[in-house]
């Protein structure tokens, strides 16, 4: 059911690579709240994922763009202003690579080129796209942008290696140019911490399994889907959370403050017993 509480506001939406992604349920969920919007993503994940038929099926145009490029940044944010007819009203940056869990490095034994390249991929990206519509002043006053982040950036997951670090760095960016930006021009700037999500990009973690069903048994509510994690950010794109800056804000069905549960308890105990 749509009640068009985004109608009229033009948006840029990064990092829809299929049907799973969640940038792509946010997505469709701003096309049928009324938003307009551009899609983008890198050359090499336009190349690989479906991202034509999303925009055939909201209306939309897809401009490349790297997002650790300040240059294709400026013009994203150029050609979406002609696009759509005017500034920026929301941008989610759903963007996440680390080339050392790509290629089976521990924690402990890193290769450092690979852990900068990752930290620019998934964090200072996201500081790149909010310096890029600075300077450009290409968002409107009360426009919202959003990060994707996880748990990890807070507490230990074992096999999310440095990803625990970009995703920590993501949500201190948030928290400083959420200052700035709100001083400036009430723009608002926010992370959302989401439960394990299958994604193509969330599958490829090692142990993704084990982390998606012990947080389905932690959570009092069970994980949020990509569907749910959607409406939470057409929710923060909206007028209705105008007052909402500068959080990590825990989209995870309670997990983030559980300790221990029943059904956690019993697997545990029972696989002790075994």
């Amino acid at each position: 059911m749509s009640n068009n509480i985004l109608k009229e506001k033009r948006g840029i939406i990064f990092g829809a690579l299929d049907e799973k992604s969640i940038a792509w349920k946010v997505a469709e969920n701003a096309h049928n709240e009324g938003a307009n919007f551009v899609l983008t993503n890198a050359p090499v994940a336009l190349r690989m994922g479906a991202i034509n038929t999303l925009a055939e099926r909201t209306g939309s145009k897809v401009i490349p763009a790297d997002a650790t490029s300040m240059g294709d940044l400026q013009n994203l944010y150029t050609e979406s202003m002609k696009e759509l007819g005017g500034k920026i009203d929301f941008v989610l940056h759903s963007i996440g690579m680390s080339v050392n869990v790509r290629k089976g490095k521990q924690y402990y034994e890193q290769n450092y080129d690979w852990t900068i390249k990752g930290m620019d991929v998934s964090a200072l990206s996201f500081h790149k796209t909010l310096q890029a519509a600075w300077e450009l002043d290409a968002l409107n006053d009360h426009a919202s942008v959003l990060g994707l982040s996880y748990i990890a950036a807070q507490r230990v997951f074992h096999s999310y290696n440095d990803m625990a670090d970009n995703k920590a760095i993501l949500e201190s960016i948030a928290r400083s140019f959420g200052y700035h930006y709100g001083k400036r021009k009430h723009v608002r700037v926010n992370t959302i911490s989401q439960s394990p999500t299958i994604t193509t990009a969330g599958s490829g973690v090692k142990g993704f399994d084990g982390f998606y069903q012990f947080a389905d048994d932690l959570s009092p509510l069970g994980n949020a889907s990509a569907d749910d994690c959607a409406n939470y950010c057409v929710t923060l794109f909206s007028d209705y959370t105008k007052k909402v800056t500068m959080q990590n804000l825990f989209h995870d069905g309670g997990f983030s403050f559980m300790g221990i549960s029943e059904d956690v308890m019993a697997n545990y105990m029972k696989a002790k017993e075994d």
